[in-house]
């Protein structure tokens, strides 16, 4: 069985604790800075190999491990975990600068180290089946892009005054902390962001400066693409739609199912898949890690790729730098 170490058992990390366990394909283990949660968190899901820092848990072996630290710390930790030979699960954004990106990425590389960054849409089944629709050509070439999304973010997260989200640095704000997940499932499914203009604002967040809400226009190549976001509306909502010339595309989280539509004014045909909780994305998530780590990926995997997680970084960092020059548009040239 494996043995996959998870570093921050905070919200998301106790989240990836427990979906990861509930596979039954790993024995996991812990790291938690905070003596008091690492205990609370050990006892609750009776994990027994539970440590205060990173170094005493080396001294063990591990198969992977799981990084749901503060973004900033995300890149120094996973190389040294790396430099361990322990394939890696990153949770987004990939960080918060590119320091360190290359030379980690390198070492993944050179180990042939399993390594993913955890943007959670590429493990959601209904998306998967909607790129690969796209991908097939069947529908002709994909030309626009269009996603509103949006949920009241203190309902989710009722502490979110007192976390990393009140500071940029940490990877707070709307950008980095939820708009980034649809802009990596836009790149997922029609290619990187090459230009960005983005007008961001904190408009109502109670005890916060960071925005709260995001309009982002940008060219993926030849493909164009917009993005309304907010954190505080009312309804929990995602819809992503790709407009190709043969046929329209439309992934809905909230209504269970993608449609589409490849006659002019004809009916929608849906593609149902279901209610899915949150614990369902991170489980389906969990084994097809794990799937990566027997073999069975990772160049089959639909999971996000360091590359693909890098690219993702690159437009945060651009979207936070256009907002603050007035949103002049930025141009991204290919990652070296």
């Amino acid at each position: 069985m494996h043995r996959i170490l998870v570093i921050g058992v905070g919200s998301i990390g106790e989240r990836h604790l427990r979906c990861m366990k509930n596979t039954g394909r790993a024995q996991v283990g812990l790291v938690e800075t905070n003596p008091t949660l690492a205990q609370d968190i050990a006892r609750k899901y009776e994990v027994a190999d539970a440590f205060n820092n990173l170094d005493d848990a080396l001294k063990q072996p591990w198969t992977a491990a799981i990084v749901c630290t503060p973004a900033p710390s995300h890149v120094p930790i996973a190389q040294k975990l790396a430099d361990a030979g322990v394939h890696l699960l990153i949770e987004k954004p990939f960080s918060t600068t590119t320091d360190g990106i290359d030379r980690l990425i390198s070492t993944v590389r050179s180990k042939k180290l399993v390594a993913h960054i955890a943007y959670v849409y590429h493990s959601h089944p209904g998306l998967l089946d909607m790129r690969n629709a796209i991908h097939s050509g069947r529908y002709g070439k994909p030309y626009h892009a269009i996603v509103i999304s949006g949920q009241h973010f203190p309902f989710f997260r009722p502490a979110y005054r007192q976390i990393y989200f009140t500071d940029r640095a940490k990877g707070g704000g709307a950008i980095q902390d939820s708009m980034t997940h649809m802009i990596n499932a836009v790149e997922w499914l029609v290619g990187p962001i090459t230009r960005l203009t983005c007008d961001a604002a904190h408009q109502v967040l109670d005890g916060v400066t960071v925005e709260d809400t995001v309009n982002l226009t940008a060219r993926h190549g030849s493909v164009m693409s917009l993005f309304a976001h907010n954190m505080w509306q009312m309804q929990n909502e995602t819809a992503i739609t790709v407009l190709c010339d043969k046929g329209t595309l439309r992934f809905e989280v909230m209504n269970h199912r993608w449609l589409l539509m490849d006659k002019i004014n004809g009916p929608w045909e849906p593609h149902e898949f279901g209610p899915m909780e949150r614990d369902d994305w991170f489980s389906r998530q969990s084994n097809l890690f794990v799937d990566a780590l027997e073999g069975k990926g990772p160049t089959s995997s639909p999971l996000c790729t360091l590359e693909e997680g890098y690219q993702t970084l690159r437009v945060n960092l651009a979207a936070l730098k256009s907002t603050d020059a007035g949103g002049v548009p930025i141009d991204l040239p290919p990652a070296k």
